[in-house]
């Protein structure tokens, strides 16, 4: 995906963050495709992300792959 229209983009944060505003918010953009942007700069660059590349990542993150 070359460019991504987030205008209506309906974004949040997961349900296991602290409330804190140090964390990111995920939004779906339809067909599979994930967009990903810091919540401390809400109207900053988002990054996104094809479904292969957003299952590959929950599956690392899923096998600690992160910790």
């Amino acid at each position: 995906m070359n460019s991504a229209d987030l205008s209506g983009a309906r974004w949040f944060k997961s349900s296991r963050s602290s409330g804190s505003k140090e964390c990111v918010e995920a939004a779906h953009l339809g067909e599979g495709f994930v967009g990903v942007r810091d919540s401390k700069n809400s109207s900053g660059p988002a990054l996104v992300f094809t479904p292969g590349e957003w299952d590959a990542f929950l599956g690392a993150t899923k096998a600690g792959e992160f910790d």
